[in-house]
């Protein structure tokens, strides 16, 4: 087979190396090319040197020679013997004006190569779970520059069987090596086995390194591109919405406001209100009052000089530090107001925007020209919390139709949610072998009842009432009193799902005051045409409504909230002209790997994962 032929069945139009993932998880486990020369290229995971057996010299030949002498003695050496007998006689016959030069320099031994070793590579390129084992003889390469955990290789060789039995169908006996990326043990922390997912999140630059990390990566790959193929097959077209916008598409979101004036403070200033954030004011003062009595008791006290003078010097740092507080409680003040006099025209936009916490609103519009359509991409929370179901940029997947029902989003919601499940279980097999083994041992089991069972579903009120009989609720256990109008919390909804019914649950119909101004309002007044599906382990997945097409109902919402018209002016329009019935539902992405893989803190399951206070690059 010609190197092209290898190249074309590897899949890498791209490159001339061979992908791991079409040689290793091959039905032959790559036995099809063994023999032939191919080029691979990856990351140590692991490496061992086994040194080679000196090979000892050869046996004396038999020429005839008397053997009793241990080998010839060369003229050279019969000279250099002699030089001292002859010194002797020249002394002896009164030559003390002559002298013999040693013109013989002895020879010293040539230093022996070092021992020959092969060098065991287990190379990953991040295509699968499993390894190629890469032998590396030391004449092509020193061992030292290969066996670093982390060390990037890009390797020519023959794929050939490992002899004897093993675990490896097939290595790579490599013949040149390309290229080596090195690194350096001291500071490298992947050097250190097995660092805890939590600890790996302060190096999200060489996280996906990891097994476990990348193996999360390529179902979430794929649970994206199963999301495209879904709407792709049911006729939805995939609209970009916008990441900046003026409107709260919630209407009360907490928002990331954009703006080019921010962070302008001076950076002396600024370094002021740095140094002494969460230091306060009112405390230094109390400290700063103690500090002046235990120095006024010093001096009239019999103490020695040394305490005194510690106290003294305490007592100026503290008189340092408030001074720099108050410094800093003045610049703040003075932003504010800088801030709350800005004029907006002379910023970048000429309006307050912010980034998007939903895309369904702006889906709205082309859903009314196009009929269904679904975006995919970030949105934006600022809210300060460190919970593990919750980042501040987390994705999401938002549909629209038009046309349609809070039974037609429902119907949607619950296929597509299964056709993410039985995606993963097809074309994930190797990944999600590795995630029952290392994460959770009964995730592919899960999986599979996801795509068999029947969802429960029942109203708002029917959820309450039948809360109100668990035992939790008897023994007061809930933080939350569960009363009709209340907001369901994640500790209801866990209950539900994980201890009564053990399977998703769809709840409807929910109570006016829980849900966004634009969902639909039911004929008893009360509720409104919103449900959630809440699964197992992780709640509530997704969020969905028939929204409001009635022009009065909508703008006596908007107005009974006190939201600034302007604002959704754009959106009013859509029901004074052509206006339709429509519904859609979001689905939280991250959230959905995280049910996949059995993990239990969503940002592990996120690239980049960025929360209150963390967001390193």
């Amino acid at each position: 087979m010609a190197s092209q032929d290898i190249t074309a069945h590897s899949g890498s139009k791209y490159s001339n190396r061979v992908i791991l993932k079409t040689l290793m998880e091959s039905s032959d486990g790559g036995l099809g090319l063994v023999g032939q020369r191919i080029v691979i290229g990856g990351w140590v995971r692991s490496s061992k040197e086994v040194r080679k057996e000196p090979v000892p010299p050869p046996p004396p030949i038999d020429n005839g020679i008397d053997k009793t002498r241990s080998k010839e003695v060369s003229c050279v050496e019969i000279i250099q013997s002699r030089i001292p007998l002859l010194r002797s006689i020249i002394k002896v016959l009164g030559g003390s004006g002559y002298t013999v030069r040693e013109k013989f320099e002895s020879v010293a031994p040539k230093p022996r190569p070092p021992p020959r070793s092969t060098v065991y590579l287990l190379v990953t390129d991040g295509s699968c779970v499993a390894s190629l084992q890469v032998l590396v003889d030391s004449s092509i390469v020193p061992p030292s520059q290969l066996l670093p955990t982390g060390t990037c290789i890009l390797v020519e060789g023959v794929l050939r069987q490992p002899p004897g039995q093993g675990k490896h169908v097939v290595e790579l006996k490599a013949e040149k090596v390309l290229h080596i990326g090195m690194v350096d043990r001291d500071t490298y922390p992947l050097s250190k086995k097995r660092l805890p997912l939590d600890l790996l999140r302060d190096y999200s630059q060489f996280r996906p390194r990891t097994t476990t990390v990348a193996s999360i990566m390529r179902i979430r790959s794929a649970l994206s591109f199963a999301t495209h193929s879904f709407f792709e097959e049911h006729q939805f077209l995939h609209i970009q919405v916008p990441t900046i916008t003026a409107t709260d598409c919630e209407g009360s979101s907490n928002m990331f406001q954009i703006s080019t004036f921010a962070g302008k403070t001076d950076k002396k200033e600024q370094s002021t209100i740095d140094a002494t954030e969460g230091v306060s004011l009112e405390a230094i003062k109390g400290a700063l009052k103690e500090k002046r009595n235990l120095v006024e008791n010093l001096k009239r006290s019999e103490s020695n000089k040394e305490a005194l003078v510690a106290a003294l010097q305490d007592l100026r740092k503290t008189n340092e530090l408030a001074s720099q507080l108050e410094v800093r409680e003045k610049i703040k003040s003075e932003t504010s107001v800088k801030t709350d006099t800005v004029n907006m025209s002379e910023d970048f936009f000429s309006n307050q925007m912010y980034l998007t916490v939903s895309g369904r609103l702006h889906l709205e519009s082309y859903a009314s020209a196009l009929g269904n359509v679904y975006a995919f991409g970030p949105r934006f929370q600022a809210e300060k919390t460190e919970t593990a179901k919750h980042a501040a940029e987390m994705w999401m997947v938002e549909i629209e139709m038009a046309f349609s029902q809070l039974e037609d989003a429902v119907n949607c919601a619950s296929d597509y949610f299964k056709h993410l499940c039985k995606w993963v279980l097809e074309n994930c097999p190797q990944d999600m072998s590795f995630v029952a083994k290392r994460i959770d041992s009964n995730c592919i089991d899960r999986l599979k009842s996801m795509t068999l069972c029947s969802f429960e579903k029942l109203s708002y009120t029917e959820a309450i009432n039948c809360l109100k009989q668990a035992p939790q609720v008897a023994e007061n256990t809930f933080e939350t009193n569960l009363e009709w109008g209340v907001a369901l919390t994640a500790e209801h909804l866990s209950y539900l799902a994980d201890d009564i019914y053990k399977k998703p649950v769809i709840i409807y119909n929910y109570p006016i005051e829980v849900k966004p101004f634009y969902v639909r309002l039911n004929d008893d007044g009360k509720t409104v045409a919103a449900f959630d599906i809440v699964v197992p382990r992780v709640g509530t997945l997704v969020s969905g409504s028939q929204n409001e097409e009635r022009l009065d109902m909508i703008t006596a919402r908007t107005k009974e909230l006190h939201f600034p018209t302007e604002q959704y002016e754009w959106y009013l329009d859509l029901r004074r002209h052509g206006t339709v019935k429509h519904s859609g539902f979001t689905l939280r992405f991250d959230l959905m790997a995280l049910f996949i893989t059995g993990l239990t803190n969503v940002r592990d399951v996120i690239p980049f994962p960025r929360s209150y206070g963390k967001a390193n690059n």
